[in-house]
């Protein structure tokens, strides 16, 4: 590994950090978006009964302690409740919009280290192939084997490791875009429902 490390250059010291970078929020929002969907079940489950009562405090306060971007959505309905239908409806729109970051968040720098993982790669490449020509530009016709080797090894492993960077990223990126368009329906159908219910209309 250290070997490695070695023979990729300099380079291999920026691609590392992103790798570790990388690997914490791919952690980090597996962890996040496991734990608001077990929220968010458990709170429909528990706003079902104080609904049918129409024990509205009693649903602001369990969306108080789900915590989830749905959560905060739904309280803003419970306490608004007594708005006109129309002005409700629109200040539980802005607040969907001012959910949407905390859902989003840390997917933007995991783009970026997906393309830079990849340019960084590219650039050891060219780094590398630039060492081999001016190893054989200054020793004739086959130059220094030791130096020509080095340069070479360079520019094969500083993509490898660029690669090794970016694809998982760029997977778990596109994962994490479509849980995201995933909990904004499901959370646009869930509003909904409560708000029919707020308005009287079942």
């Amino acid at each position: 590994m250290l070997s490695s490390i070695k023979a990729g250059g300099v380079l291999m010291f920026p691609i590392i950090l992103c790798g570790i970078i990388a690997t914490f929020i791919i952690i980090e929002r597996c962890f996040y978006f496991m734990n608001i969907k077990k929220r968010d079940e458990k709170l429909m489950n528990d706003l079902q009964g104080s609904l049918g009562s129409q024990n509205f405090d009693a649903c602001a306060v369990a969306c108080t302690e789900a915590g989830t971007p749905m959560a905060q959505v739904l309280k803003k309905a419970f306490d608004c409740r007594r708005y006109q239908e129309k002005d409700l409806r629109e200040l539980v729109e802005a607040e969907m919009d001012f959910v949407v970051p905390r859902l989003e968040h840390l997917l933007t720098p995991l783009g970026t280290i997906a393309n830079i993982a990849t340019l960084l790669g590219l650039l050891g490449t060219v780094t590398g192939n630039i060492k081999a020509f001016g190893v054989l530009g200054a020793g004739g016709t086959m130059g220094d084997p030791a130096l020509l080797a080095t340069a070479i090894s360079e520019a094969l492993v500083t993509t490898v490791a660029g690669l090794i960077v970016s694809i998982p990223s760029v997977v778990f990126h596109n994962y994490f875009i479509s849980r995201v368009n995933h909990r904004l329906v499901e959370m646009e159908a869930k509003v909904t429902e409560v708000l029919v219910r707020l308005t009287g209309r079942v």
